[in-house]
């Protein structure tokens, strides 16, 4: 094309080809199926709809490579017997090993974690605590971190004890925070980091999760999203190639960048913990794309599931 013929062209508004080639698409590194708070329970279905979702996720035509749990794998460890704690973990570890062919990085969950809602009861046992999960999901600890496909990843265990009484709140202890801070200061700068946790660091859903606004001011209790959200973003804006941090526990969607970091609430595998949706939120699990310049791409999956009565 000479120059008449380009100005006759865009003049015209047509189409014209340009000098320079447009970048081209960065790399996928790998593609992750997130499934968080799926509750198995032996009631309401949940068994087909865990095994619905595994399938789902795995018969895609452009599969993932990795499953990451976001934690509440079973319906309720923090007040169950030992006999409904055996029931609800031997059927995650049996569907997860008949129907998953993927590898399978977990996150811990408050509902993962035994006996901290009757502390007089079940506070002497030898797993008590995180020590039971652990030992079902094979973990050393129940935070570490690793690399792969390019990305350094981090699990992060958000649930700790209240100081007094029973239940628990939202926050990494001294330990796990000074193992974060050393944990980023030794990943390369050039390595973008993904950063997994049950409960939301920074999130919206946590206010809209019940009528939060209901005494004439925002009240979001410190279970709901991380109480050390401050110290964390601090640590964070420190080190630039965190990228993306998932959690689930609100069983509600959101995405917020703050700092340059973006933070994703991603749902649940359980909808409203087997019962319905839950407000905005339907049974589903996330797919992210990593890439290898350091950006994503996450989807919110809804797999088709419906209530049982």
């Amino acid at each position: 094309m000479n120059r008449r013929d380009f100005l006759v062209a865009s003049a015209a508004g047509l189409a014209v080809p340009t000098l320079a080639s447009a970048s081209p698409a960065p790399k996928r590194a790998i593609r992750i199926a997130h499934l968080t708070d799926i509750h198995v329970q032996p009631e309401r279905g949940a068994i087909k709809g865990f095994e619905a979702c595994l399938l789902h996720a795995q018969s895609r035509k452009d599969k993932p490579q990795m499953v990451m749990t976001g934690g509440d794998l079973v319906m309720d460890s923090l007040g169950a017997t030992p006999e409904r704690l055996k029931v609800e973990w031997d059927i995650y570890t049996s569907v997860l090993k008949q129907h998953c062919s993927l590898p399978v990085e977990h996150c811990l969950g408050n509902h993962d974690v035994w006996g901290w809602n009757d502390i007089g009861k079940y506070g002497k046992e030898a797993k008590f605590g995180k020590q039971y999960a652990q030992d079902r999901l094979e973990l050393e600890a129940p935070y570490r971190s690793f690399d792969r496909a390019g990305w350094h990843f981090i699990v992060l265990d958000s649930t700790h004890r209240k100081a007094e009484g029973n239940g628990y709140i939202a926050r990494l202890d001294d330990k796990q925070f000074e193992w974060l801070a050393d944990d980023l200061a030794r990943t390369p700068k050039s390595t973008p980091v993904f950063v997994l946790s049950h409960i939301p660091i920074i999130s919206v859903c946590s206010m809209f999760d019940g009528e939060n606004e209901k005494t004439g001011n925002w009240v979001v209790p410190g279970s709901w999203m991380h109480i050390d959200a401050r110290r964390i973003k601090d640590l964070f804006k420190k080190h630039p190639n965190v990228k993306l941090c998932v959690s689930g526990h609100e069983h509600l969607r959101d995405q917020v960048m703050y700092n340059d970091v973006t933070y994703v609430c991603a749902g649940a595998v359980s909808g409203g913990w087997w019962g319905g949706d839950y407000y905005e939120c339907t049974y589903g699990y996330s797919l992210i794309d990593l890439f290898r310049d350091g950006t994503f791409r996450t989807e919110y999956v809804p797999y088709g599931w419906k209530t049982q009565s």
